[in-house]
């Protein structure tokens, strides 16, 4: 795995509307359904922000970065495993390309400067990564941190990591849409709603029809 390091941006962090967009992509000649599996804290959130893109097949709830047997919520949540919350978003590139997904998970989906936490989930479960499933997928998020470290995005240093995407664990059935089915859970009004709503501002363009 690889640690990516931003220098410090100014005092005066973009906001999500001027994001630039990824340099390189992924085309159609990878084939029109494809996906990314992407750690930005709790799941439910980051599944909550994916759910509302236009192009997005399916988001499932999961766990990446160590083995099957350790791949259940009690023992992730124990801290003692390599595992993150992870989802992996099933995707149209014809509609939607794996840069553009990026776009949206660095800018609304989770704060990418904080190490091994979101808010006031600590822990390396809560890690901001990118699981690449080849060298294409790593090159476009590599190259996509380095432009928003030299735009100034953030005034913290990037902490994403990248790694290889060994498998994909599927997560409990009652963790699947869980901010969609428990709107009026504490947990979900406090941190992934307000992170559904700042995507609809931002990215009004790309919302899926209701």
């Amino acid at each position: 795995m690889s640690l990516l390091s931003s220098s410090r941006g100014d005092d005066h962090p973009l906001t999500p509307a001027q994001f630039p967009n990824p340099d390189v992509d992924i085309g159609t000649d990878a084939g029109a359904r494809q996906s990314a599996v992407l750690a930005g804290g709790c799941f439910w959130c980051v599944e909550a922000v994916f759910r509302q893109i236009d192009g997005v097949l399916d988001v499932v709830c999961g766990y990446a970065g160590d083995s099957a047997s350790t791949a259940n919520y009690e023992t992730v949540c124990s801290g003692a495993t390599n595992h993150a919350e992870v989802v992996r978003v099933d995707f149209d590139a014809t509609r939607l390309s794996y840069g553009q997904l990026l776009k949206v998970f660095f800018s609304v989906a989770h704060d990418p400067t904080h190490v091994d936490r979101q808010g006031n989930d600590r822990g390396r479960q809560y890690r901001s990564a990118v699981f690449y499933a080849d060298e294409r997928q790593r090159e476009v998020a590599e190259r996509y941190v380095r432009k928003l470290d030299a735009a100034g995005a953030f005034n913290a240093p990037i902490a994403t990591k990248l790694e290889p995407l060994q498998a994909f664990h599927t997560a409990e059935a009652y963790h699947q849409n869980y901010a969609a089915r428990n709107p009026g859970q504490p947990y979900i009004q406090a941190v992934a709603l307000p992170k559904v709503e700042k995507t609809r501002h931002y990215y009004a363009d790309k919302l899926r029809d209701e």
